[in-house]
């Protein structure tokens, strides 16, 4: 298994070093600051061994830098593919992003923030016309749902299976069915 990651690493950074010259420094910046935000998280090194060492050991980091690098078919379509059951269909998506095993887990706002982390088993879309804009430093933890065209504040934690339909205000957490405030947050 670790001979498999292995290669997998040594080729994903053998094709990264002919795909990423043709990225613009936006895309490029965001990539590295997703992985900045992965590396604490994971307590792993900030270098360029272990962003390659993270991209064939974790599925999620994966499809994450593939939602970065835009339409590669190559890549996603069966080489070294990302999650099959992880949909990121948001493309203004701050840095910093982090999923968290996303199994199950679907991902359609109109504009995600910096620093988020989403969790397992997440369903982040439309109503039939509306998509949700999600602010900085937001947790949205397993099983949540965030639906219609909801403004999620900063610094805001979505409880397990809350289901948030109304918008929500900065540095709060949310829980339950519908989704209500249970905790104002002090951010410092």
């Amino acid at each position: 298994m670790i001979l498999i990651r292995s290669i997998q690493a040594f080729l994903l950074s053998l094709i990264s070093i002919v795909y990423i010259p043709f990225l613009n420094k936006h895309k490029i910046s965001l990539i590295k600051e997703d992985f900045r935000h992965f590396a604490v998280w994971k307590s792993y090194p900030y270098n360029l061994g272990y962003f390659f060492l993270c991209l064939a050991e974790y599925r999620e980091f994966r499809s994450v830098v593939y939602r970065r690098l835009g339409k590669c078919r190559f890549l996603t379509n069966g080489f070294i593919r990302g999650m099959t059951n992880l949909y990121i269909c948001t493309t203004d998506i701050g840095g910093g992003l982090i999923i968290q095993h996303g199994f199950s887990t679907i991902i359609n706002a109109k504009k995600i923030g910096e620093n988020c982390h989403i969790y397992q088993q997440v369903t982040i879309g439309f109503n039939g016309t509306e998509q949700p804009v999600i602010g900085n430093n937001v947790r949205i933890c397993c099983g949540a749902k965030v639906i219609g065209g909801v403004n999620i504040g900063n610094n805001v934690v979505i409880g397990a299976n809350a289901v948030v339909v109304k918008d929500v205000p900065d540095n709060v957490v949310v829980a339950g069915v519908p989704a209500k405030i249970i905790k104002q947050l002090e951010i410092k």
